[in-house]
């Protein structure tokens, strides 16, 4: 009997183990997707930044142009 109990009471904890590391690999997959989603987010950043960077390049050239005249 005691036996038996010592099975079940090993068979739980190891139950209660494997829960936890599935717990723990669902984050580490969590926060992985949010770190590529924030790289992507930062690039999309850049991207703008040097697009807006450009047409106040253009913008600063025209007025200069149009002041010469």
């Amino acid at each position: 009997m005691k036996n038996i109990f010592a099975v079940l009471a090993i068979l739980l904890l190891a139950a209660c183990g494997a829960e936890t590391a599935t717990t723990a690999a669902t984050a580490a997959v969590i926060k992985k997707q949010e770190l590529e989603q924030g790289k992507k987010t930062m690039e999309q950043a850049k991207q703008n930044i040097g697009q807006s960077m450009e047409l106040m390049q253009q913008s600063a050239q025209r007025a200069g142009e149009a002041a010469e005249k």
